[in-house]
C-alpha cells in the first residue's frame, strides 16, 4: 500500500487511485449531491412550465447518483478482500437507514425535498463510515 499522492488532481489519490483524506471525499461527494440537487430542480423547473406535472414530485434521493459514482470508484480502488466489503456493505446500511430517518422527519414536504434532504444524510454518513472503516479495516488485515 502505497501512500505516494498522484499529482494534479482533485480528489487527491494515491498511487492505487484511492482516496487520500475524509475532507477530499466529502467535499467532492457533497458537491456532486448539490449538482444533483441542481440538476433535477431544473429538470422539474422545465416540467412544471410545459404543464407536465406539479413542482417538487421527483424523488430527490435522485440526487444521490454522483457520489454513489465515486464511491464506487474509490470502493473499486481498493484491492480485492474483506475490509473493502465490510466497510461498504456497513456504510450503507448505516447510511441508507439513517437517509429514511431523515426522509420520515421530513415528510410533510415534497418528495423533492424530504429525498435530498435524505441523500445528503446517506452521502455524508457513508462517506464517513466508509473512509474510516476501510482504512481500519485493512490495517487490521493487513
Amino acid at each position: 500500500m502505497s501512500t505516494e499522492e498522484q499529482p494534479r488532481s482533485f480528489p487527491r489519490r494515491d498511487a492505487e487511485g484511492r482516496i487520500l483524506t475524509l475532507g477530499d471525499l466529502l467535499g467532492v461527494s457533497l458537491a456532486g449531491l448539490v449538482i444533483g440537487v441542481l440538476a433535477l430542480v431544473l429538470f422539474e423547473w422545465a416540467f412544471a412550465t410545459m404543464g407536465a406535472g406539479g413542482f417538487g414530485r421527483t424523488n430527490g434521493w435522485l440526487a444521490v447518483i454522483l457520489p454513489l459514482w465515486l464511491f464506487w470508484d474509490d470502493f473499486r480502488a481498493w484491492e480485492f478482500g474483506a475490509a473493502r466489503v465490510l466497510a461498504a456493505l456497513a456504510g450503507i446500511a448505516v447510511g441508507v437507514l439513517a437517509g429514511l430517518l431523515a426522509a420520515g422527519l421530513a415528510a410533510g414536504l415534497s418528495p423533492l425535498v424530504s429525498g435530498a434532504l435524505a441523500a445528503a444524510v446517506f452521502t455524508v454518513v457513508y462517506a464517513v463510515i466508509w473512509f474510516h472503516g476501510v482504512h481500519w479495516l485493512a490495517r487490521r488485515t493487513g
